[in-house]
Order: C-alpha cells, then structure tokens, then sequence
C-alpha cells in the first residue's frame, strides 16, 4: 500500500504545527515588512456619514438644546385653570384625539 505522501507525486508534505500561531504572526509581520519595503502602507479604519444622517445629527443636537415645552404658555394654562377661565373645546378635542389615533394605526 503506498503511503499519502507517496500519492502526492511531487508536493513537498504539509505538516502542522502545535505552534500554529505564532507561525501565522511570523508571517504576517514578514508580509507587513514586505509590504512597507514596497511602499504599501496599511489602511486604517475610518467612517463616513452620508449627508441625510449629518442632516439628522443636526438636528438631533437642535432639538437637545431647546427646552422640550413653552414654560410660557404651561404657565397660562395653569393659572387659566387655576382661576376657572380655561376652556376646553370639546369639537377640536375630539378631532386631535382622532387625528391622534389615525396616526397610531398608520405607524
């Protein structure tokens, strides 16, 4: 019976290592070393934003920076209920509560 070696022809045996890794580094520092004799720097990693998301960041960073209501008009409506003047509009109340639940059922 011949042997594996024997049915390769001419191919030089492929034998392994316990030392796999540090193998591997040796190469690929060589191959590094190489490639900087050729004058191949390696590539650094590096991230671009599309125009659309710096447009958001944008925004994002306004919307941060405001105040999330108008403390002035917060501040009418409580007095307003406080002294019995407010008034709800029970018609536009019903219209934004069904514009409200439109929306929740388009999303």
């Amino acid at each position: 019976m011949a042997s594996i070696d024997q049915l390769r022809g001419n191919q030089q045996p492929l034998t392994t290592t316990r030392n796999t890794s540090n193998q591997t580094k040796t190469q690929e520092t060589q191959s590094g070393s190489v490639r900087e004799q050729q004058g191949v720097k390696p590539q650094d990693d590096a991230v671009s934003l599309s125009q659309q998301s710096q447009v958001i960041d944008k925004m994002n960073q306004k919307m941060a920076s405001e105040p999330y209501f108008d403390s002035a008009k917060v501040d009418q409506i409580k007095q307003a209920i406080s002294n019995g003047s407010y008034k709800v509009d029970p018609d536009k109340l019903a219209a934004n509560m069904t514009r409200f639940e439109n929306d929740l059922n388009d999303s």
